[in-house]
């Protein structure tokens, strides 16, 4: 069992950054890919980002490639998205998920509770 909390959220300007981290314990983080997703205003929950347990593959949605970076820190058993040239769009509660990422498709096993990020414009 991965319980997996997040932080880093907030308010910001069009065009500032946030860095999101998911701090992972219970369970060997190392082994599990891990998913940022995020649900915005009367929307469904979508994919942002993934990467494999080595911290290679990383896979973007189309909406933030080039802005966001994910990446990980296995000794510290933490994910991050680095989120850069932030839009008003952007704006959502956040979750990371540590799962298995295959074909580009990630599924989601474990889940944290959400950091809401909100972008003025």
């Amino acid at each position: 069992q991965v319980q997996l909390v997040e932080s880093g959220g907030g308010f910001v300007q069009a065009g500032g950054s946030l860095r999101l981290s998911c701090a992972a314990s219970g369970g060997c983080f190392s082994m599990y890919a891990v998913g940022w997703f995020r649900q915005g205003p009367g929307r469904e929950r979508e994919f942002v980002a993934g990467v494999k347990w080595s911290g290679s593959g990383a896979v973007y949605s189309d909406s933030v490639k080039g802005r966001f970076t994910i990446s990980r820190d296995n000794a510290a058993a933490t994910a991050y998205l680095q989120l850069n040239s932030l839009k008003p769009e952007d704006t959502a509660v956040y979750y990371c998920a540590a799962g298995s990422l295959s074909g580009g498709e990630f599924r989601g096993d474990y889940w944290g509770q959400g950091t809401q990020v909100s972008v003025s414009s």
